[in-house]
C-alpha cells in the first residue's frame, strides 16, 4: 500500500517567537522599473517554501528557515540561484555564487507578434493589451481545504515503470510523467465519464529554446503544456496511455512554440487554462545547497490555498516522490480512495 501522511494544521504546533527583526540591504539599492516577460506578469501568486537544517533550535537539535517569495520574481530554477547565492553571503567576504542573468526581455515577445500555434493551454479574456493593461491574476478562491502529502516509494515508482514498459513503446518513462499521470486519474473521478479533462505541467523552456537561456535566467522561463483525454478512458483505459499523452506531449514544446506562446500572451490576455496542474521540483535540488551551517535536510513547499495545483517533490527518507495535494474534504476523500485502489489493484496483477 502507497504511503500516506496528513500536513499537521497550525493548531497542532506550538510556536514561540523570541525575536524579530528586518534586514535591509546594507546600502540603498537603485528604484526602476523591471521588464516582466508575458509569463512573469501572470504568475502573481505566493510560493512558500521550508528549509529543514540539522548545529541549534528545535528539541531534535535542528532550526528550519521559512521563506515566501511571488512568484513573479522567478520560477523554482531562479528560486535555486537565489538560494545559492543567499548561502553565498552566509559567509563573510564571499562573493555571489553566480551572477543572476537579470534582463527579461530575452523572452519578449516578436515585433511584430506572429502566433503560429493553437495556444489551448491558456483561457484568453476579453482585456485590453499594450502598454500600461493589467494582465488577469492567475489565482483561486480561497476557501476551506483539506492538504495531504501522498507518497510513492522507489519501489512503487519502479513497478509502474516495469508495468508500463510491457505495453508502451515510451523510449524513456520519467518518473514526473507516472507520477502526473496516477495525479490525473486519481482526479478525474470527480467528473462526468464523457467530460474532458485537461491537465497541465509546468515546462522549463530554458534548454528548449534556440539559443538556449542560461542558467543563471532570473526570471519566469516556464509554460504550461496541456494534454487532454476524456474522464472515463483517463479512470478506465490503460494507464501506460495516460503516460504516453504526458510524454507525447511535452516533446511539442519547441522553440517555435514557445516564441509563438509568448506572443500569443501579447496580443491576448490570458492566464494557464485546464483542469489541474502539476508542478515538479524534482530537480531543483534545493537541498543542495550549502550554507555556512551545512546542506538543508529537507526542502520542500509549504501548503497554500491552491487547489487546482499539485506539487511533486522528493521524499526525505528513501528518495521516493512525494504529492502535495490540496482538495476540498469530500473531495479528498474521494481522491485518496482512488489512489490506494490503484495500487492495491497493481500490486495484485
Amino acid at each position: 500500500m502507497a504511503a500516506l501522511s496528513a500536513v499537521p494544521s497550525m493548531e497542532d504546533l506550538k510556536i514561540k517567537f523570541q525575536e524579530s527583526s528586518l534586514i535591509f540591504p546594507y546600502k540603498e539599492t537603485p528604484k526602476k522599473s523591471i521588464f516582466l516577460s508575458n509569463i512573469d506578469q501572470i504568475l502573481n501568486y505566493d510560493i512558500p517554501t521550508a528549509h529543514f537544517f540539522k548545529v541549534t533550535s528545535f528539541k531534535c537539535g535542528g532550526f528550519a528557515i521559512g521563506m515566501s517569495t511571488n512568484h513573479i520574481l522567478f520560477d523554482g530554477l531562479g528560486a535555486k540561484v537565489f538560494l545559492l547565492n543567499l548561502a553565498s553571503q552566509s559567509l563573510e567576504n564571499k562573493p555571489l555564487a553566480i551572477v543572476p542573468y537579470n534582463d527579461r526581455r530575452i523572452l519578449a515577445a516578436r515585433s511584430p507578434p506572429h502566433v503560429s500555434f493553437p495556444h489551448p493551454e491558456f483561457l484568453k479574456f476579453d482585456l485590453p493589451v499594450g502598454p500600461g493593461s493589467t494582465p488577469p491574476k492567475f489565482d483561486c478562491i480561497i476557501e476551506e481545504i483539506d492538504f495531504k502529502i501522498f507518497k510513492l516509494t522507489t519501489t512503487h515508482i519502479s513497478h509502474l515503470k516495469d508495468n508500463i514498459t510491457k505495453t508502451s513503446k515510451i523510449d524513456r518513462i520519467s518518473t514526473l510523467a507516472v507520477v502526473a499521470a496516477l495525479i490525473w486519474r486519481c482526479k478525474a473521478f470527480f467528473d462526468d465519464k464523457n467530460r474532458v479533462s485537461t491537465l497541465l505541467s509546468v515546462i522549463d523552456i530554458r534548454p528548449r529554446v534556440n539559443p538556449p537561456l542560461p542558467y543563471s535566467y532570473s526570471a519566469n522561463a516556464v509554460l504550461p503544456l496541456g494534454v487532454s483525454e476524456t474522464c472515463e478512458e483517463i479512470k478506465n483505459g490503460p494507464f501506460s496511455k495516460l503516460v504516453e499523452i504526458i510524454t507525447e506531449g511535452a516533446k511539442e514544446m519547441t522553440h517555435e512554440s514557445v516564441k509563438s506562446a509568448f506572443d500569443w500572451l501579447e496580443l491576448n490576455r490570458g492566464i494557464p487554462h485546464g483542469d489541474y496542474m502539476v508542478s515538479s521540483w524534482l530537480r531543483l535540488g534545493f537541498d543542495e545547497v550549502e550554507y555556512a551551517w551545512g546542506k538543508p535536510m529537507y526542502s520542500c513547499p509549504v501548503v497554500n490555498h491552491r487547489k487546482d495545483i499539485c506539487w511533486v517533490f522528493r521524499d526525505a527518507v528513501d528518495n521516493g516522490v512525494c504529492a502535495m495535494v490540496a482538495l476540498p474534504s469530500q473531495e479528498m476523500d474521494i481522491f485518496e480512495g482512488v489512489f490506494h485502489d490503484f495500487f492495491a489493484s497493481i500490486l495484485v496483477h
